[in-house]
Order: C-alpha cells, then structure tokens, then sequence
C-alpha cells in the first residue's frame, strides 16, 4: 500500500441482499475513495453472528456480498478486499478492550438501548458490537472510516478506547476520524421510512427485474391527483430520482410535479425503467464473478495474507504491551 496515503476502512455485515440505501450511503463510496486512500474493505461477519444463526446461510451470504463488492467497481489491485473471520485477532484485541471498558460504558450504545427499549432481549454479542468495531478499526491502523449518522457514535467509542489503552500501555493505535456524506446519510425505504432491511422497506441492489419493479412499484407515496401540484421533496419516489436518474430528465420530472400534470404511477415508471439501465453493467460485471469461482478466491486469498501481514505484526506489539 502507498505509505503517503491514508487508510480508510469500512465493511457491510453479511445479513441479507444489499440494497440502494447500501450501495449509495457507503459502497458506492467505497468506489469512489479507492483511487485516494489505502482502502480495506471487508464482509463483517463476525458481527453477522448477532442475527444470523445458521451456518449456511452465514457463508452463501458472505460470498454474495464479495460478489457484490466485485460487482460495482472496487478493483481488487487497489483495495484490500477481506471476510473479518480472516482475522481472528480482532477476537483477541476485543477481550483486551473488554478488559478497559466497563459495562455502563457500552450501555451508552445506541443499538443496545434500541432494542432494550423495545423490550427486546439484547445478547452479549449485541452489547459488545462497538469494542469488536473498535478492534476491527484500529488493528490494520485506519485514519478514516465512512459511516452513515447511526454509525458517528460507535467511531467515538473507538476514539475513547483508544485514548484508554494509550493512556494505560503507551502509544500504540491512531484516533480514527469518521466521514459522513450529509446528503446521503439517510436514505428513504419504500414506506418512507430509513430503508434497511430489517424494516423490510428495501429496494435491492441485484435483485430480479420482478423483484426491484415490486419494490419500486409499492413506494409510499400521498393521494394527490396526478393533474395536482405536488413538492418533490417530500416524495419517497423522487428521493430515489435524485440519485438515479440522470438530467435533463430529472428537471423535467421535477416540473412535472410542481407544475402538476405527472402522477405518481408514471414517476414510479420512469424510476424503474431508469434503475434498470442504471444497474445493468453491474449485474454483468456480478455475473463475471459468479461464474469465475477461482478468480473470486484467489482475490480472497491475497486480500487475506494482506491484511494479516498488517494486522499480525499490530497484534504482536499489542501483546508485548499488556504483557502476553
């Protein structure tokens, strides 16, 4: 890696089909920095394990998400490409973490508090996601990690884990500073709310024509005629415009609506169709991969003796340090 650059990381748990609120709020991103930074990007599936309890299903969507990250662009020559089990010392720095945190600390977490409010049992793993991110940041020495708003208080967390371990063993991780993009941090799902999968409101990245016009074809949207005018920003559908479809179109669907005269079902239509050109070149791309299962792996296999050659020699001072 090129030493006068410096290091972003960032990763996607592998629980499900990515979607557009993915790809736009961080892969794309991932995309666009690997040209800038040193760029480690990998399948968090070690955090996975907090909602998906089937072996199976763990690794077929492990290698899909490495599909789809071959897929939009992120070229494997500039980007350390990884599955987090490829390193178990992130485990190992977690328990050395667990052992300067205390629990009112990680009790702050706002995915912990979510669910507990909820009434909803929260599992060891769950309560400790944010030191396992801190160990996912700090071993390979990232300076930056993209994130979308929800994401801002677990590299704070990190941040003060860091000044902690510092502070008691001597300087030995970087504060890491997170990058937001405001304009994207929230994208909306077809029922208006954020889009995520566990909401079930996703439009999916790589799904079947059927299956996006479905998704396309349910957005929320309010009862107003089509002959009324209408605020295009306060429309699920155009939101989803803004980031697909290309101008001039996107101006004159914005007059449309304001001047009234175009209603929701012709929108959605045009959105579909646009989406559709949008995500062919990828969904080629995807097939590439899928059916050159060796090329896949031995991406993989360098991705791996990359970043454990960086992480290793990281952990050996670590040991040093508290005495291992």
């Amino acid at each position: 890696m090129n030493e006068k650059k410096k290091t972003a990381l960032s990763a996607i748990k592998p629980t499900g089909r990515p979607h557009i609120g993915n790809y736009f709020g961080a892969m794309r991103e991932f995309v666009n920095m690997q040209d800038t930074f040193n760029l480690y990007v990998f399948v968090a599936d070690y955090h996975a394990l907090t909602t998906v309890t089937s072996g199976k299903t763990l690794r077929e969507q492990s290698y899909d998400l490495i599909l789809d990250y071959l897929a939009i662009g992120l070229d494997p020559e500039k980007v350390i490409l990884y599955k987090q089990s490829d390193i178990p010392e992130v485990t190992e720095l977690m328990w050395i973490f667990d052992c300067l945190v205390t629990m009112p600390w990680l009790e702050r977490a706002h995915a912990f508090k979510d669910r507990t409010t909820k009434g909803i049992e929260a599992t060891v793993g769950l309560f400790n996601y944010p030191v396992l991110m801190a160990a996912d940041i700090v071993l390979p020495n990232a300076d930056l990690v993209p994130v979308g708003k929800d994401q801002v208080q677990h590299v704070e967390m990190t941040r003060e884990l860091v000044r902690k371990f510092n502070a008691q063993y001597g300087e030995t991780f970087k504060e890491p500073t997170e990058a937001i993009r405001e304009e994207l941090a929230i994208i909306p799902g077809t029922d208006g709310q954020k889009m995520s999968k566990s909401y079930g409101n996703i439009i999916p990245l790589f799904g079947t024509d059927a299956e996006i016009k479905k998704a396309i074809m349910s957005i929320v949207t309010d009862s107003k005629e089509p002959s009324e005018p209408k605020n295009p920003e306060e429309c699920n559908v155009f939101a989803i415009h803004k980031l697909i479809t290309p101008e001039p179109q996107l101006s004159e669907i914005r007059k449309g609506y304001l001047e009234g005269g175009l209603g929701y079902g012709d929108s959605k239509k045009m959105l579909l169709e646009n989406y559709l050109a949008f995500i062919t070149p990828m969904r080629e791309k995807r097939k590439y991969y899928e059916e050159n299962p060796g090329i896949v792996r031995q991406i993989l296999d360098e991705g791996r003796q990359k970043i454990q050659a960086i992480v290793r020699a990281k952990m050996k001072e670590v040991r040093e340090k508290v005495g291992l």
